[in-house]
């Protein structure tokens, strides 16, 4: 695979990372309330998964695989460069979904265009480069979003500084697609992933990928329920869902909903503490970075130990980080205060790495062999529709306080913690002939190795 037009994705990825918090702020400049941060969480969370199974079906017809992905970055480019131009919180919201709809809903024509001409022994590898590429614009976004601040106030002024970096990622993305134009793969029509054959087999490839299921980039959330659930036969899996698992699906809705409310009015809650727009940056660069840090950890601890105690614990610690981080970030000096909530940030990134990993597993585990990779995009899809209700229920409850939103977080999470831990099938001790992953899945790295997994569950939150 030649890696040209990668470098042009990275690039249009620079300006998703950036967006994903850049957006909220400056919602939060135009004078929005924690319910209508909460709604623009809520739709970038739900919107992906229907417009990956749209953009899907249309890269089936191998002619529109280039033209979807040059408009995706075209789209963000103009929308971007047209944020800072509006003046209505509604506005913006809306323009923000039409953003995330087509970022999200590009990624199963990714998938098809970097193992399309190559043999399968190398999809495995092909989509571990795409989502390092990925991985590291989005980085990129967030490190730009909290230096521009100390250059771009040089540049244009404090006054427009904000609305300035709107137009650095606008032309991040409109570069991106003059690369992508020049660059995009031309593979023979016959070198195509178009039999059900072969559509089946990267079906599985990433259904039994034992990384995490947020992906990272929440545009390979949809992208996971696209392809587990193109075969999808609800009766058949109805019949097939054992206590065990339908008790860790409602654990999930638990704590994804707590997550959620969590993120959803934070940007706000920071502002008001005091935190600059480049100290906010900064914090969400350190989960992000922290989560990064312990991907490959988590997956060799996770063959070694108890799932059961490894996923209740990270939630359990996570339930205290909400509302313990929110504390001490508002403590009265703000430099001390600042480096507490950095603190507490990363740590709640660690959990991530730990919570993304060890939950593909444990569904793997828990699912009959049979209908593995439906249930896996059936537990996308939750995380999804989790992801909307508890950024709606995180605007709301926090007009009752922020310390009421972050304390109903913790709890939630909390219950998904109670509810992991009563499974006790999932013990090493109850599950000795636990089913091994395929060769070739256990190796996609579905997770991006950098900020995006832990940076899309605060945009989908």
């Amino acid at each position: 695979m030649k890696e040209r037009w990668l470098y042009s994705w990275a690039l249009g990825s620079i300006s998703f990372g950036g967006a994903s918090l850049l957006i909220p702020l400056y919602i939060v400049e135009l004078g929005a309330s924690t319910v209508e941060l909460g709604i623009l969480a809520a739709t970038a969370a739900l919107i992906g998964a229907p417009g990956a199974i749209v953009f899907g079906r249309l890269a089936n017809r191998v002619d529109h695989r280039r033209p979807l992905v040059v408009i995706t970055l075209a789209t963000v480019a103009i929308f971007l460069a047209a944020i800072p131009l509006l003046s209505s919180v509604t506005a913006v919201i809306v323009a923000n979904a039409v953003i995330w709809l087509v970022v999200s809903s590009i990624a199963p024509v990714l998938t098809m265009l970097v193992v399309d001409d190559a043999p399968e022994s190398a999809w495995s590898e092909r989509i571990g480069v795409l989502n390092k590429y990925q991985g590291y614009g989005w980085a990129g976004g967030l490190v730009l979003g909290t230096i521009w601040p100390f250059v771009g106030g040089q540049l244009v002024g404090e006054e427009t500084v904000t609305r300035a970096l709107f137009w650095v990622f606008a032309l991040s993305a409109g570069m991106s697609v003059i690369g992508a134009v020049r660059s995009l793969p031309r593979p023979d029509p016959s070198a195509h992933v178009t039999s059900e054959r072969k559509i089946r087999k990267v079906a599985r490839l990433l259904s039994t990928s034992n990384r995490g299921i947020k992906g990272t980039a929440f545009v390979f959330s949809p992208n996971r329920l696209y392809w587990t659930t193109r075969q999808f036969h609800p009766r058949r899996l109805l019949n097939r869902i054992n206590p065990a698992l339908a008790t860790y699906l409602v654990a999930a809705v638990l704590f994804f909903t707590g997550f959620a409310v969590f993120w959803a009015p934070l940007p706000l809650f920071l502002t008001e503490t005091g935190f600059d727009s480049e100290e906010v940056f900064a914090l969400y660069l350190a989960s992000s970075l922290a989560s990064a840090v312990l991907y490959e950890g988590v997956g060799t601890f996770a063959s070694r130990y108890d799932v059961r105690l490894l996923q209740s614990g990270a939630l359990a610690v996570r339930s205290v980080l909400f509302p313990g981080t929110a504390l001490v970030a508002g403590l009265g000096a703000v430099t001390l205060g600042f480096g507490a909530a950095g603190v507490g940030l990363a740590a709640i990134g660690l959990t991530w790495a730990v919570i993304a990993v060890v939950g593909t597993a444990i569904v793997t585990r828990l699912a009959p062999r049979n209908v593995r990779g439906e249930v896996l995009g059936v537990y996308t899809a939750l995380s999804a529709i989790a992801g909307g209700i508890g950024g709606v229920l995180g605007g709301w409850v926090a007009t009752f306080g922020y310390g009421v939103a972050f304390g109903v977080a913790g709890g939630l999470v909390l219950l998904g913690a109670i509810l992991v831990l009563s499974l006790r099938a999932l013990s090493k001790e109850g599950h000795a002939t636990e089913p091994r992953p395929d060769t070739d899945a256990s190796r996609v790295d579905t997770a991006i190795p950098t900020s995006t997994s832990e940076g899309s569950e605060k945009r989908a939150g």
